[in-house]
């Protein structure tokens, strides 16, 4: 018998025993703490998941085939020895303290919502969130880790716990304290540099974050609620982890990390780094399991571009994407569900320039295949801007080629908060209104069509008050007429794209319009 390395054991079993994505959204939240009242914050997404173990009594079916060859094949992996890791790399870890003056807040304690990391909240939960009946002149500490990049006090860490401080400080291993300096943040890597007056650090061995596979084992050593030189470990869960649009192939653990860990090292069993600490899926505000830390080899890019410059430099294209479902696929005519599908296009981006629309489906890029649009998206984030690419795309049933020009990203930011409605109830299970042409002059949009109550088929696709069916299929909606006449064109028991805004981010969401016989007792117009 032998010993099988837990990566090993996870392949071998990957048909048909491991639990895979139920396709849930959760709630994200990033490590970061505030030191008055210990709070999580920075949710990103708002839903939970319980994962449930059971156990039985008395052997098992392992146990009465124990003379089986697979039974001899497997043994129990064992956790390897972390305690010569950390003894040789805790002093490359330090403590950091933000303090924020003068900020408005409503009480005692700040709105999760006042940080950089802007969760994608709901639209119809911001119309929900109270004003505050009084504020009041603040100063909040707030608590996070980080490690040394340099000798001479580069400081690596995550970049929603520096973003819009007033004041950084560093504590080391030995007890020193040190003012920081904030060399510059990237937000879509979550990834900050810090530069401290110091001499002497000790940076750890960087290694390679492509290496590694579920079933690693890796610690990680921080200060969560300011406790310094904590050390939690487990394993890899999953690699390639996509959350939000911005494209990092975040690593997946198991490895506890709670408020003030964020921008922690994580280490492989070789005293490697191989990633930076930075978000968790949780319900409660606590750590449930779910850790996710940017690869090292990603935040190593980002840091030397903000060590060079103070900011990075990124191609963007100027059009948002999602994956294409199988149900997306029979919308649009596909014979597989693989490609990045166009959601929006940038006025005056490189997508509109080349011609792109929102409804198109990328399917390669320079003539390599697309099957996920996270792979469009790290294809286009590896490009220098002002360069030169061929997209192949398809269109209205057919192939069609498109070259594009990249430009350097831009960021922005909105809120859309409409006033009043003239509803319409369609046969979907969505009652629309159209907004006045004065409120989309108002909030930067140029059509679309008000949510103000879902049911049926609608609501079990996600859709809620408060969302803006900007498309359906590819007809551009500005009237209630416009959604008629859409509607009335597709067959009953097929599934149309809707296009749908949700603070002022697009997604495409496929629904069933009910059969004949199904839809007898809905309601029509009102």
């Amino acid at each position: 018998m032998h010993l099988v390395h837990l990566r090993d054991l996870i392949q071998r079993n990957a048909a048909g025993v491991l639990p895979h994505d139920d396709g849930k959204i959760m709630k994200v939240s990033s490590v970061g703490m505030r030191a008055s009242g210990l709070r999580l914050r920075l949710a990103l997404f708002a839903s939970t998941c319980l994962l449930c173990a059971c156990a039985s009594r008395g052997p098992g079916p392992a146990a009465q085939f124990a003379g089986s060859p697979a039974a001899a094949e497997y043994a129990v992996p064992t956790a390897p020895a972390f305690s010569s890791l950390v003894a040789s790399r805790r002093t490359s870890v330090v403590d950091i303290t933000t303090l924020r003056i003068g900020r408005e807040v409503p009480d005692e304690r700040m709105d999760d919502g006042d940080l950089e990391f802007e969760p994608e909240m709901d639209f119809a939960d911001r119309l929900a969130r109270p004003l505050p009946a009084r504020a009041r002149i603040s100063q909040i500490r707030d608590l996070a880790s980080g490690m040394a990049l340099s000798s001479d006090g580069l400081i690596l860490t995550a970049a929603h716990v520096v973003a819009n401080v007033d004041e950084v400080r560093v504590r080391l291993d030995d007890g020193g304290i040190y003012l920081a300096r904030v060399v510059g943040i990237d937000r879509p890597t979550d990834v900050g540099l810090l530069k401290i007056e110091a001499k002497g650090l000790t940076p750890p061995p960087i290694g390679d974050s492509s290496t590694l596979s579920p079933g690693d084992w890796v610690a990680a050593i921080g200060a969560p609620f300011g406790f310094h030189g904590s050390v939690t470990a487990g394993v890899v869960s999953a690699v390639d982890r996509f959350i939000g649009a911005a494209g990092v192939p975040y690593i997946q653990t198991d490895v506890a990390i709670n408020p003030g860990s964020s921008g922690s090292p994580l280490f492989n069993s070789r005293g490697e780094v191989v990633a930076i600490n930075s978000l968790i899926y949780s319900g409660s505000g606590g750590y449930m399991g779910l850790s996710f830390s940017v690869p090292i080899n990603v935040a190593m890019k980002v840091a030397m571009e903000l060590k060079s410059s103070g900011h990075v430099r990124r191609a963007r294209i100027g059009a948002e994407f999602q994956q294409v479902t199988p149900a997306l696929a029979q919308a649009f005519g596909l014979s597989d569900a693989r490609g990045a599908l166009v959601v929006r296009v940038d006025a005056r981006g490189p997508a509109q320039a080349a011609g792109l629309k929102r409804g198109d489906v990328v399917t390669a890029f320079d003539g390599v295949s697309v099957a996920r649009f996270t792979d469009l998206l790290q294809r286009i984030a590896a490009e220098p801007p002002r360069s030169r690419h061929l997209l192949e795309v398809w269109r209205q049933g057919g192939p069609v080629p498109i070259p594009v020009v990249l430009s350097e990203s831009v960021t922005h930011e909105s809120t859309l908060r409409p006033e009043s409605l003239d509803e319409w109830a369609d046969g979907l299970g969505l009652t629309l209104g159209e907004l006045p042409a004065t409120q989309r002059a108002q909030f930067g949009i140029d059509g679309g069509l008000m949510v103000r109550e879902a049911t049926g088929a609608a609501r079990s696709e996600g859709l809620r008050p408060g969302d803006l069916i900007v498309a359906l299929n590819e007809t551009r909606l500005d009237r209630v007429e416009d959604y008629r006449r859409a509607v009335a064109k597709v067959l009953p028991g097929r599934n149309v794209a809707l296009l749908v805004m949700r603070d002022r981010r697009l997604v495409y969401v496929a629904v069933r319009r009910p059969s004949l016989s199904e839809a007898s007792g809905q309601i029509g117009t009102e």
